[in-house]
């Protein structure tokens, strides 16, 4: 069966790649690594630009004054940023990756990586609380690569290796979550701490997290010339970017009998004139594996998001009171954790335990994770920062190491439940859309329950976990819906 044969209710895996029903295991082929290492770097640039501010935005929020001094707001408006860029995110993100069915994979992720870069720069100068939010906004609608670059890996693969590409994937996020804090943390201020460096910049004295910022754009620049010069377009073009972000957009009556074009490497590459509806995009294996995508990703982003306020906020308060150098080097072991247990565990536990078993173990550890943030807040109160705090946040650290095993489980199911391969990007692109839609809610609601717990003291201070397990327990309900094993 070749691609052009299947139904549209045929897995993308099977359609594409031929994979046959009768039990037969292929030759893995080997990973195409000069293409794929583009595209992670690329996804390493997205996770870079996406963490560096989280060490020092509780501190960026007190120096712009927004709060007025009162550190029980930091969270209400660390949440808040978040989560417009997610927002943002969730209204541009499905137009990018139908836009790269039409006029290729490539145009999109230069404009990408352009647009994420200008706005890092914006975020670095901003002085207000709203030209920070309009730097964040900008950084998320102009960021159309988190969608493509998933849609652009099943596309290099075949069936034989597309889990094991797959599995570097958050391998490469978390590897950014690690750099990208510890560039925050270190960077942040860099005329206080490092005066015989930096101490006559001016500019710097004036504009404090700028460098930070600067160094994560000038990584995207980099990677825009990398990918100018050397990304391979793995879709057929149907028309330019002109006619296509214009209007003038040409019909075409490509006949489904056609043969399918054919790369430089001698991939089979189709265009988008076969690509589904947006209502027929919406089968019930998309909506599953979207669903249970989207319940762990608030999970995940809410931890993230509040963490470094809980880090930030005086112990008094109900945090642990670290300053933003020590926040961004927690923050880097958990990027370095998270990268090793996947790089370890997930293969041969995905192989031994399956899709289904594997998302629901990890997504079901965020209870403990939960549990241990009032935890340590009270040893912290009773003993200060002793060592057994300093363990109770390692165990936290290594629990979501695991959970996050989740994330490359649900890379699996999404792509696996696209109709056809011709609508890869939009199907791609809808369960972006909709990560990015509970990503704009996580951290506004976890940190505002967060503030709201220490202000009016509601569940003992502790709503914020609270709700958290409340998350965890919709991601168990939702995840019970996925088929055993992605299909392959």
């Amino acid at each position: 069966m070749g691609p052009q044969d299947a139904h549209e209710d045929t897995p993308l895996l099977i359609a594409r790649h031929g994979t046959s029903q009768e039990g037969l295991k292929p030759t893995t082929t080997p990973l195409p690594w000069a293409q794929l290492s583009i595209l992670l770097l690329l996804h390493l640039a997205e996770a870079i630009t996406s963490q560096v501010i989280a060490p020092f935005l509780p501190q960026l929020i007190r120096d712009i004054g927004v709060t007025h001094g009162d550190d029980s707001q930091v969270g209400y408006y660390v949440g808040l940023v978040h989560s417009l860029f997610y927002m943002s995110q969730a209204c541009t993100v499905f137009h990018w990756s139908r836009a790269s069915d039409h006029i290729g994979r490539k145009p999109i992720v230069l404009i990408g990586v352009a647009g994420v870069s200008m706005a890092m720069y914006g975020v670095g100068l901003s002085r207000t609380f709203w030209s920070l939010v309009l730097s964040r906004c900008l950084c998320g609608a102009l960021n159309g690569n988190v969608g493509v670059i998933k849609t652009m890996i099943p596309e290099i693969t075949d069936s034989t290796n597309i889990a094991r590409a797959f599995s570097f994937v958050p391998i490469t996020w978390h590897l950014g979550g690690t750099i990208g804090p510890l560039i925050g943390g270190l960077l942040e201020r860099p005329t206080v701490k490092f005066p015989a460096i930096f101490g006559n910049f001016s500019f710097l004295e004036e504009y404090p997290y700028f460098l930070p910022c600067f160094v994560s754009a000038a990584y995207g620049v980099i990677c825009w010339f990398i990918v100018a010069l050397f990304l391979k377009e793995t879709t057929k073009a149907q028309m330019s970017p002109t006619e296509y972000f214009l209007g003038h957009r040409r019909k075409y009556q490509v006949s489904r009998e056609d043969p399918p074009a054919v790369a430089e490497d001698g991939a089979v590459i189709d265009g988008p004139e076969n690509s589904l509806s947006f209502r027929e995009l919406l089968t019930p294996p998309v909506l599953i594996a979207t669903g249970s995508y989207a319940s762990f990703s608030i999970l995940d982003i809410s931890f993230r998001t509040m963490f470094p306020v809980y880090l930030a906020t005086p112990m008094e308060m109900g945090g642990l009171g670290l300053d933003p150098s020590v926040i961004g080097t927690i923050l880097a072991a958990v990027g370095i954790s998270t990268s090793l247990f996947q790089l370890l565990l997930f293969p041969p536990l995905h192989n031994r335990l399956g899709g289904k078993i594997l998302f629901l173990t990890a997504v079901s550890l965020f209870f403990p994770i939960a549990a241990l943030f009032p935890i340590a807040n009270r040893v912290g109160k009773e003993h200060g920062l002793n060592n057994f705090v300093w363990l109770l946040v390692g165990v936290q650290i290594l629990l979501l190491s695991f959970a996050n095993l989740a994330l490359s489980v649900s890379f699996l199911y999404v792509n696996s439940a696209a109709p056809n391969h011709a609508s890869i990007g939009a199907t791609t692109g809808f369960a972006q859309m909709v990560i990015s839609g509970v990503r704009a809610i996580g951290p506004s609601a976890i940190n505002s329950a967060f503030a709201l717990g220490i202000q009016k003291h509601v569940m003992g201070g502790h709503f914020a976990y609270w709700i958290m397990a409340g998350m965890a327990a919709i991601s168990l309900v939702v995840g019970a819906a996925l088929p055993k094993r992605p299909s392959n």
